[in-house]
């Protein structure tokens, strides 16, 4: 649906910008709990909401039933905090021991990935007069994080004997569940289950089980267990090319500029840094304001496409830090026309996947790579639009 010009009000304001459609994550989310049934949504927001913008999208997260969210950092936590989000906000990543106090001043829930942090953590919360509350993190074939899965009742053992520890949780991560071969996404369930029976062997509460990204959402339904954590699925993007969306997502983030200069460029006349493009005819070339410094790859230098009025048009020459040009040919566009780097205009797309292959990369990177400096506009579809507001990237 495109967007209203009521939109953007300031004429001011920097052409560039991401549009994110908050109603579109909502329903997003929605069709994932759908898809899973009776278990729980962690909404992941890490990397600045996978470039959408953390607050706003956390927010929206909330307000459309997220059972937790999911960072990867203490300092996208405690922004949240500071937010105002008062949701269980589980912290993936590891933990120096210097940071132990902020994570429980502000009621943050830990990764604990050996005994020895385990142990940190119950000595900080037991000098805070606390409780920490507290995911365990098995390794079951990723080698990043956490103990390993034959070594994993060591850990197990030591959360029993914790006195200033909830163990809310426990946890993995598949290495390959967005792979067609899926043999090994199952040989790391199975030793998930392995470790959990423990609980079980012994009589005990069964602490909550997670494993599902987005791929084993997708893929894997027997992986759903007690709490799903969708990532690039809940902004409406496949995790990869084997891994096709079958569930009603869709994206949400559109990423513009405008036409800020036209100019005939001359046969023999070679464009941008180091001469890479020439033409041998006249062409009608135009200046885009966006650059690597905005996070559009370099690698998209004479591989990237935009799309003006509806067509689409290559990149000429290098991307600079700042501009790209682009090759109408004799094609027609005009002062302040706009440009579709990312999203849809007319009957053309340009999708994160099309970035992706051009750049060489894949499409996660695609959006978290867009810069702070990108201005970022909210609105919300539900049968209108509605403009919320322009804010910087966090």
């Amino acid at each position: 649906m495109p967007v209203s010009t009521e939109l953007f009000p300031d004429e001011s304001m920097r052409p560039t910008r991401v549009e994110v459609d908050l109603g579109q994550l909502g329903r997003n989310l929605q069709a994932i709990r759908q898809h899973v049934g009776a278990a729980g949504v962690m909404a992941v927001v890490k990397a600045n909401a996978y470039g959408h913008g953390l607050v706003p999208v956390a927010h929206e997260m909330v307000r459309a039933g997220a059972d937790g969210l999911g960072v990867a950092l203490l300092e996208e936590a405690v922004l949240l905090r500071e937010a105002g989000i008062t949701t269980p906000i589980l912290v993936f990543g590891g933990i120096a021991a210097a940071q132990l106090p902020i994570f429980l001043r502000h009621q943050l829930t830990l990764t604990a990935p050996s005994v020895e942090k385990l142990d940190l953590i119950d000595q900080a919360a037991a000098a805070m007069g606390t409780v920490a509350r507290v995911h365990l993190k098995i390794d079951t074939g990723m080698e990043r994080l956490g103990i390993h899965y034959y070594s994993a009742e060591r850990l197990l053992e030591a959360s029993l004997r914790v006195r200033h520890v909830q163990v809310e949780g426990i946890y993995s991560h598949f290495a390959n569940a967005d792979a067609a071969d899926l043999s090994h996404a199952r040989l790391q369930l199975t030793r998930f289950h392995e470790v959990v029976s423990f609980y079980e062997k012994r009589s005990l509460p069964t602490p909550q089980r997670h494993i599902a990204n987005s791929a084993g959402i997708l893929q894997l339904p027997e992986s759903h267990l007690d709490l799903v954590r969708p990532g690039i699925l809940l902004y409406g993007v496949a995790p990869s090319r084997e891994c096709p969306l079958r569930l009603a997502v869709a994206p949400a983030l559109a990423w513009k500029s405008h036409v800020a200069y036209f100019k005939v460029v001359l046969p023999g006349h070679p464009v941008s840094y180091g001469s890479t493009w020439v033409s041998d005819h006249p062409v009608r070339m135009v200046t885009v304001p966006v650059g690597y410094g905005d996070g559009y790859f370099r690698a998209l230098s004479n591989k990237g496409q935009v799309l003006i009025r509806g067509q689409r048009h290559p990149i000429a020459g290098r991307v600079c830090m700042d501009q790209i040009m682009v090759n109408l040919e004799w094609g027609t566009a005009y002062y302040r026309d706009e440009v579709v780097l990312l999203g849809s205009q007319g009957e053309e797309r340009i999708t994160p996947e099309d970035l992706a292959d051009w750049a060489g990369t894949i499409s996660y990177e695609v959006l978290t790579n867009i810069n702070a400096r990108v201005p970022r506009v909210y609105y919300r579809t539900c049968g209108e639009e509605t403009a919320l507001s322009s804010l910087p990237a966090r």
